[in-house]
Parts: C-alpha cells; structure tokens; sequence
C-alpha cells in the first residue's frame, strides 16, 4: 500500500492512500478511517509524505563505500539529524546556498516508523516499521570539513530542502530486493543494491531505540553507498527505488537579498 500526503486544491493538507490513479484521504497515517471522497492525483500536488518528528541519517552502513574508504563496518549506528525546515518533497525547487559551497545528491531508503519504540529487540523494530521510502539526503561538504576540530554534520546536512523525501510510503515490499537509482538530467550517477548494508532496518531502528525512544513517523535515512556527486543549479536531480517510486527536485541559485 502506498501512502501519501498531498496539498489539496483549497490548500489544505490531506494523508491518504494512492490507488488506481485516485488519492484516497484517511484521518491519518495507516488509518482505515475516510476522511472524505477519493480525489484524482492529478487534482493534488504531492507533498513529504510524512513530516517526522525526528529526521535522523546514517553514514558509513553500506559494505562498499566502507571498503572503499577504508572504514570498519560500525556495530551502531553512526548517526546524525537533519533540520524539519530541511524536508522538502517531489518536485520542489532546493536552493544551494552560498555558504553551502559544494553540495553532493546522496540518494537513500528511508524507513518510516509506524509505532514508539524504546529498547525493543530486532523482532519488535521490524514489527514497528510502517514502510520505506525514497530520501535525497542533500550534504554540504565544505560545512562538514571547514573545521578540522569538529565535523559539522548537522549544519552540513540540514540547509531548507536538504531532506527530500516521497513520493509515497509503501507498506509491501521487501527492502532486500530494492535497488537505489540517483538520476541527474536523466543520466544515472549513482546505482546500488539495499541489501548491501551493514546494518539492516530492523537492527536500525532496535539499535537506535536503545539510545532514544522513537515516535510514530520519525524518519530514519539508510545511509548511503558509491557513486555520490555534487550538483550545480540548474540539475534536477531524481532518487528512483522501484517498487516506492521516485522524487526529484530541480537545483537553483541562493535568491538574492
């Protein structure tokens, strides 16, 4: 099942399922209860379909960028938060501040989280995990690296519309099987396989919630693996999962104050 959220022609705001072509509201996320008619999507405009609580990203959780660089495979997760004013949906324009400096896509399976979890086993994450999606995590290197005495994560990662996320959440499907698939102007830069990472979802979220409880909804980015780039105003920029879907945003220029 998919699951989306949407901005509706009277400009509210809606959570529903996506069947046959129609959006399908229901009083909230993975709820049976309607909450009004089925609309056509073509009368909508997709939005995040969720806005967390909590936005966290992995780094180094994929074998072959591990490798690569040289780094041991984590046994935690090594983890980071993104900014709420970063999330940004399909379609959105993402400005590349000029602080910024060099900016590069990072295409990734989001998990979204369907229950709170605190210090639960594998088995009890697995069976708190609403559905993946699709998340550019958009990072700025040279924020990251400016001060050899404290990587900037957070600053680097969470600039307006660096956390792109959508277009839906899909409740079926394995992760296992799933491939990441960034495009730039229609020519793929980065390809790799989900079940390439070191720390599966349910270890994630299991690992995670030993640290802090989590909430319906909260947002968890996979990490990402080989292939990343940066990218210029003007790139639009699309992550693909098939079986999700796929988000893409156009790049532009800091507008002028």
């Amino acid at each position: 099942m998919k699951w989306a959220r949407v901005r509706n022609s009277d400009e509210t705001e809606s959570t529903g399922l996506v069947m046959d072509g129609m959006f399908h509201p229901r009083s909230s996320l993975g709820s049976d209860t309607a909450s009004g008619d089925p609309i056509a999507l073509a009368d909508v405009t997709l939005l995040s379909p969720v806005v967390p609580g909590k936005f966290i990203g992995l780094w180094n959780n994929f074998k072959a960028a591990a490798e690569k660089g040289g780094q041991d495979h984590p046994t935690h997760p090594l983890y980071f938060f993104k900014a709420d004013t970063s999330l940004a949906g399909p379609g959105a324009e993402v400005a590349i501040p000029v602080s910024a400096g060099r900016v590069v896509f990072e295409g990734e399976l989001g998990i979204v989280l369907g229950n709170t979890c605190k210090n639960v086993s594998v088995a009890e994450a697995e069976a708190a995990i609403f559905g993946y999606t699709c998340i550019n995590d958009f990072t700025s290197l040279d924020v990251l690296n400016a001060d050899p005495s404290f990587p900037q994560w957070t600053r680097a990662k969470s600039f307006d519309g660096f956390g792109v996320v959508g277009p839906v959440i899909e409740t079926e499907v394995a992760w296992q099987d799933l491939t990441i698939t960034v495009l730039v102007n229609d020519r793929e830069r980065q390809s790799y396989p989900a079940n390439d990472m070191i720390l599966p979802p349910a270890q994630i979220v299991s690992l995670l919630s030993q640290d802090m409880t989590l909430n319906p909804g909260d947002l968890i980015a996979c990490g990402t693996s080989l292939g990343a780039r940066p990218v210029k105003a003007g790139m639009v920029v699309d992550v693909a999962i098939d079986g999700i879907g796929s988000v893409s945003v156009t790049m532009t220029a800091p507008v002028e104050t």
